[in-house]
Formats: C-alpha cells, sequence, structure tokens
C-alpha cells in the first residue's frame, strides 16, 4: 500500500484524538479515584479493581483491530470508540453521585462505565495507532508518534486542571455535569478531527479479500509470526518494568528520602520533564537531516531500557548509601524519565514499522496484540510494584531494602527487555549473514 497520505497537519489532528482520549481516561483513573477514596470514604481496593478491570477489557483490542482491517477504514471505528469512551466517562461520575446513597448499585454500574471506556479506548486508540502505521513512512514514525502522544500528555495535564477548577467547590452533581459536558467536548473535536482525512487514502481491496473471514484464524497467523509474537514480549516486559515504578516513586522519595508531600510531586514533574526530552530525542534522531548520525530507532529501543535499568538500580543505590539526602536524586529522576521516553517513541515507531511487515490487511490487528500486551503490563504494573514493595516491608520491615528489591527487581526487567529489543535489533540487519554463536530469532529457529 502505499504511505505517507497523512500531512503534517492531520497528524496533529490524530493528536487531538489521542488527547481527547486521554482527557476522558485521566478522569476516570486519577479524579474519581481520589473522590471515591476521600469523599467517600471508600477502600482504596474499589478504584484500584475499577482501573485494572478497564485494562483487562483491553484485552479486546486484537478483535478491535481486526474490524478495523476489515473495514478498510479506521474513521469509523475511532469515531464509535470516542462516543463509548465519552459514555463510560459520563457513567462513571454517574456512579460516584450513586454510590454517595447506595454504594452496591452505584459500583456495580461502576464496573459497567469502566467496561465502556475500556471497550473505548481499546477501539479508538488502535484504530488511530493502525491508521498511523499504514500511513507514515518509515522516516516519519518516530516524529508521528512523538507529536501523538505528547498531544495525549497535554490532554491529560489541560483536563486535570481545568476539571479540578470546575468541580470546586465539589459535589456529585456538579462533578455529573462537567463529566457530561467534557464528553460532549471530546465526541465534537473527535468528529471534526476525523472529518475527510481518508479521502485521500488509497484503496487496496486485494488486501481486505485476503483477510480470512474468521478472526481467530487471522489471531493465530499473526501469533504464528515469530517477529510479532518478541515484539509482543519485548512491549509486555518493558511496559511492566515501566509501570511498576509509577505508585512506588514518590512513596519511595517520602520513606527514604525524606521528602514531604509537595518535594515529591515536583520530583515527578521533573521525571515527566526528562520523558519529554527522551521522546523529542528519538523524534530529532530519526529526522531526513541525521538520520543515523544519532543512532537508529532500534538502537534508541535497546539504549533506552540499557539507561532505564542503570537509572532503576541508581534509585536503588540512593536507598542504599549511608546519607540517602546527599544522592542527586532530581538529576537521577531527570535521568530515568529521559530513558523512558527514548524507549516508549522507540518502541512505538518500531510497532508501526512491524506491523506492515507481516503483510498488508493486518495491521489492525497486529497493533491490536500489542496494544493488549501494554494493557496487560500496565494493569499489572502497579499491582506488581506495589505487591513487592509490601512483601519486602513484610519480611524485613525495612523502608531501604525493600526499595532496594524493587528497583532491584524493576531493573531486572528492563535489562531482558533490552535483550529482546538486541534481537529485534539484529533482526534488522536484513540478508548479512549472522555472526557465530548469534541466535537467528526471527526465523523461528536458534543456529549458530
Amino acid at each position: 500500500m502505499k504511505r505517507g497520505f497523512l500531512s503534517g497537519l492531520q497528524i496533529l489532528r490524530l493528536g487531538l484524538i489521542q488527547a481527547c482520549m486521554g482527557a476522558v481516561v485521566v478522569v476516570a483513573t486519577s479524579t474519581l479515584n481520589r473522590i471515591m477514596v476521600v469523599e467517600l470514604a471508600l477502600p482504596a481496593l474499589l478504584p484500584g479493581c475499577l482501573v485494572t478491570w478497564h485494562y483487562g477489557i483491553q484485552m479486546l483490542r486484537p478483535r478491535m483491530g481486526y474490524g478495523a482491517d476489515k473495514g478498510r477504514r479506521s474513521t469509523p471505528w475511532m469515531m464509535g470508540g470516542m462516543v463509548v469512551l465519552a459514555l463510560g466517562g459520563t457513567l462513571a461520575a454517574w456512579s460516584t453521585l450513586l454510590m454517595t446513597h447506595e454504594v452496591i448499585e452505584g459500583t456495580a454500574m461502576a464496573f459497567i462505565a469502566y467496561s465502556l471506556i475500556g471497550l473505548g479506548v481499546s477501539a479508538c486508540g488502535t484504530s488511530l495507532l493502525t491508521l498511523l502505521a499504514k500511513a507514515l513512512p518509515d522516516e516519519k514514525r518516530a516524529q508521528g508518534a512523538t507529536v501523538v502522544w505528547l498531544m495525549m500528555i497535554l490532554g491529560f495535564a489541560l483536563t486535570a486542571g481545568v476539571v479540578g477548577k470546575l468541580i470546586d467547590p465539589y459535589t456529585p452533581e456538579r462533578l455529573l455535569q462537567v463529566s457530561a459536558e467534557l464528553s460532549g467536548v471530546v465526541i465534537a473535536i473527535t468528529a471534526l478531527s476525523l472529518w475527510g482525512l481518508e479521502k485521500n487514502r488509497p484503496e487496496n481491496s486485494a488486501a481486505v479479500s485476503s483477510i480470512p473471514a474468521d478472526f481467530s484464524q487471522t489471531f493465530r497467523e499473526v501469533w504464528a509470526d515469530p517477529k510479532a509474537k518478541t515484539f509482543t514480549v519485548f512491549l509486555f516486559l518493558s511496559m511492566l518494568a515501566y509501570s511498576a515504578q509509577e505508585l512506588i516513586l514518590e512513596p519511595f522519595a517520602g520513606s527514604v528520602h525524606g521528602m514531604p508531600p509537595g518535594k515529591t510531586s515536583q520530583l515527578s514533574a521533573w521525571q515527566h520533564l526528562g520523558v519529554l526530552m527522551g521522546m523529542l530525542a528519538v523524534a530529532g534522531a530519526s529526522a531526513r537531516w541525521v538520520r543515523g548520525r544519532l543512532g537508529s530507532v532500534p538502537s534508541w529501543m535497546v539504549g533506552g531500557c540499557l539507561l532505564s535499568a542503570l537509572a532503576t538500580l541508581g534509585l536503588a543505590a540512593s536507598a542504599w548509601v549511608e546519607t540517602p539526602s546527599a544522592w542527586p536524586l532530581q538529576a537521577n529522576m531527570i535521568f530515568l524519565g529521559v530513558a523512558n521516553g527514548a524507549f516508549c517513541i522507540a518502541a512505538i515507531a518500531t510497532m508501526m514499522r512491524l506491523a506492515g511487515e507481516g503483510g498488508t490487511g493486518r495491521e489492525g490487528t497486529r497493533m491490536g496484540l500489542w496494544g493488549a500486551a501494554q494493557a496487560a503490563a500496565f494493569g499489572l504494573g502497579g499491582l506488581v510494584g506495589t505487591g513487592v514493595s509490601d512483601l519486602a516491608h513484610a519480611l524485613f520491615n525495612d523502608a531501604h531494602l525493600a526499595s532496594v528489591l524493587v528497583f532491584t527487581f524493576q531493573a531486572g526487567v528492563f535489562l531482558a527487555a533490552s535483550r529482546i529489543a538486541q534481537q529485534i535489533r539484529q533482526g534488522d540487519v536484513g540478508h548479512t549473514s549472522p555472526r557465530v554463536g548469534q541466535v537467528v530469532f526471527w526465523k523461528g529457529r536458534a543456529s549458530s
């Protein structure tokens, strides 16, 4: 299929859709989380289960991607997904209103709402990435991924700030009203962003007709491809390590380094700044005028995982030194953010490239498979990180030793991901002969 029919402005329009998804999701996973625990005095396990459930629903991503492949167009899936997501966001706010009077009924409604959120993210997000994979040439994939993800982060930040102001002073009715208005806004923005987006997309009827009518057969074909299977494992491991740190970094800074809440929040901001720097670095390194001089995208994927492991080992070392407060923790967090941002964007760009290498017409199914792997990793990441920390506390009753074990575990997962990323990078060599002892991974067999 001819690639490159999306202009820079159209990529920005897709970024707006990603920002809209982020806007709805951040309210459901952050704002409602706090309201359930603080204002409603419900167990923290409830919002934790709801967020995990919405990740579990995203195991349907491969089926959503298959539908986009069969339907030839991604636009209906993105628009339909956003409508379902917006409905789920509003229903989630309504469920918190119901919980103030009827906890059981409100909880049941919340699970329905978070199911819709998971379905909406699966349909819209998978189709959006599928369109980017089909429409962007190799040299523009890292830049396109960076634009889309930065827009999502912008959606997180703006929505969290604006919604926070609009619901203050808080009442359940006010929250429901703001959520409903937000849902209407994101649906309108998505509709405008999608208007005429795929009108210049080249037709490829032969590719569509070659897709098996049975989804299970298509999925088996995709899973049988060693490249797809290996990249799935890489995504799961790397994103597991990435998400495992989310819930433990600020408690670690407080308990081990003695930082107050305000300082730990600033520390997280520095880490996110580092993520931005890492993303921009990969996007710049893949630009046409510097391509090859600053390393390839697969090299950044390997290096980002290795540097992430090194940064987390630095955090472990900071808990082991005699005076933890003397450790350059801010610099360590920025370093971790840069490494995380670099491997994330490199992985997304690689995902787009590999989606088209397994045969035209199966990009959506492949994207769905990898999206499901990411969702599973994020769903387990917080549980694994906090679980290892709690277990270490229970066994050793030592916050410093618990932190060392958690970050060492995380570094080990990053190192395992970097090893797989290295195999993926070696697969990019193409037709060159393997060196003695090198594993030929893509062939589905080992040879020396």
